[in-house]
């Protein structure tokens, strides 16, 4: 992956993670040593702590990335993280040089750097990401891979929508999908 790296899963690892809120949005952010790996709109004011939904979710990705005594809360280990994603919610950010560290069968993996290749501003539909990876058929699959997607906004998946160009479903929200694809078109 030209931008990040994925990987297959290994041993437990330390989880940096921590409620953040970056121009005005809430979110929960962890990374490892090697890079990005989680990224989410949460409900709740950062400074509140993180919502049960946002904790289940993370918890959920967590897990699978390592064991509960690897979890530290740590948010300086998180700023160059925070400061990227906080330049592209004020428009001042196109594109993303952070590390990534996502976890995911060889199919996500392929749909994820599909992800990465749409442009700024563009949107695809969830058939021509299926037709990209020479996989027509699959537009359901390709649906739930980018449904999987750990890494909201960095990993762009709010660029994909319905064949007929409407939003169709996003982990962290219609309207933050509208939100994201406002700024980057210019109109926020």
């Amino acid at each position: 992956m030209e931008r990040g790296r994925v990987r297959e899963k290994t041993a437990s690892k330390p989880i940096y993670w921590s409620a953040v809120c970056l121009n005005g949005s809430n979110f929960v952010m962890a990374v490892t040593d090697v890079g990005l790996g989680y990224l989410q709109f949460q409900k709740s004011n950062a400074e509140e702590g993180v919502d049960v939904e946002a904790w289940q979710a993370f918890t959920q990705w967590a897990r699978k990335m390592g064991h509960p005594s690897d979890w530290m809360q740590h948010e300086d280990k998180l700023k160059p993280y925070m400061q990227q994603v906080d330049e592209y919610l004020r428009g001042e950010r196109t594109t993303f040089t952070l590390p990534l560290d996502l976890q995911g069968t060889d199919f996500q993996q392929a749909v994820w750097k599909t992800l990465h290749d749409i442009g700024h501003g563009e949107t695809v539909s969830y058939s021509q990401v299926a037709q990209t990876l020479d996989k027509s058929s699959a537009v359901r699959a390709v649906g739930t891979a980018i449904g999987a997607n750990p890494v909201l906004i960095v990993v762009p998946c709010h660029r994909v929508v319905g064949k007929n160009g409407a939003l169709t479903g996003y982990r962290g929200g219609l309207a933050n999908k509208e939100r994201l694809l406002r700024l980057e078109r210019g109109s926020e």
